[in-house]
């Protein structure tokens, strides 16, 4: 069942990653993480976690458009949960013309078979059929592994106890409830960006439903003067749900934004909601919020009677491009 897979979620940090071929592997301080999609996400997350992480996340074919020299001195690691993915797939050919220092984490596919055939350093995560946006667990830690970052890695072994899924339920149940005949938006401060994309495509691949995000400060300079709702614009505005996403560590400054943004959208009679972010440690609160994402997606693509499980459009979207 489609629930399993959250209420389970927390059992992916017992995973021990291993490199295959770590005499291949250097130390390096510099990665380009390749990765589409969900495969992306963990590399997204640890660059907020750790900002001093020196990380590229390229979402695009080849390679990013940085400097011979940085990408010279980089580790490029190719992510690709399915390990078919075209443009993951693009970088490695590119990557491996320039001569460039090469990792792949992948559960299979082209990406895995050409690692083995060049004899790269890969991490192979488990294969249990879930979404690629369900597998974070497995790819932080992959990521984790790979970057030599072993004493995160050793925090995250304590969130297969420590996350407790089935207590959010109760709470997602009621943040669907509320947001059902809405379109989401998520708002965070910009070091918490991460989290508000995972909640938005959580949104769209869960629910099935549009929803968007943004970031504090710099959504105060533009898309607030589109919610200065007058009469004849009102029928725009009137069907956003705004989530803010309020951490105690956010600098004190965004905190006052997100207060009085909230007042002027409440006085605008929008829906808008805040969302306190709570935990043990950084990676504890991270997938907590991540939990109540999802448990709050679920219940929505109950109320609007559709599959939580398939991503029927992409599929098809695939297709069409082949």
């Amino acid at each position: 069942m489609f629930d399993d897979t959250i209420r389970f979620f927390p059992k992916q940090f017992e995973y021990e990653p291993e490199i295959i071929n770590t005499d291949k592997l250097k130390k390096f301080s510099n990665f380009v993480v390749v990765g589409m999609g969900g495969s992306c996400l963990a590399a997204k997350i640890l660059k907020d976690i750790k900002p001093s992480l020196s990380i590229v996340v390229h979402s695009d074919y080849d390679l990013p458009k940085i400097s011979k020299e940085l990408l010279e001195e980089s580790l490029i690691i190719l992510s690709s949960y399915s390990g078919n993915t075209e443009e993951v797939l693009s970088a490695y050919s590119v990557a491996k013309t320039n001569g460039l220092y090469l990792a792949v984490v992948s559960i299979g596919g082209k990406l895995l078979e050409k690692a083995k055939a060049d004899g790269l350093q890969y991490i192979q995560i488990p294969d249990t059929g879930i979404q690629p946006r369900f597998a974070l667990g497995f790819s932080v830690k992959a990521l984790l592994k790979i970057m030599g970052e072993e004493t995160f890695l050793r925090e995250t072994n304590e969130l297969s106890e420590t996350l407790k899924p089935e207590d959010l339920k109760e709470p997602a149940r009621g943040l669907a409830e509320r947001l059902f005949g809405f379109t989401p938006v998520i708002y965070s401060s910009s070091r918490n960006f991460s989290l508000s994309y995972i909640w938005k495509i959580i949104f769209n691949e869960t629910a099935k439903i549009p929803s968007f995000c943004n970031i504090f400060p710099e959504l105060n300079h533009n898309e607030l003067e589109g919610f200065d709702v007058a009469e004849n614009t009102k029928q725009l505005s009137e069907k956003f749900y705004f989530l803010i996403l309020k951490d105690a560590e956010d600098n004190p400054r965004i905190a006052k934004r997100m207060d009085v943004l909230t007042e002027l959208y409440k006085d605008k009679k929008l829906k808008v909601e805040t969302l306190e972010l709570n935990g043990r440690n950084i990676f504890h609160k991270f997938f907590t919020s991540i939990l109540l994402a999802e448990w709050t997606a679920y219940y929505l693509a109950e109320k609007y009677m559709v599959d939580p499980g398939k991503t029927a459009l992409i599929e098809k979207f695939k297709e069409l491009i082949n």
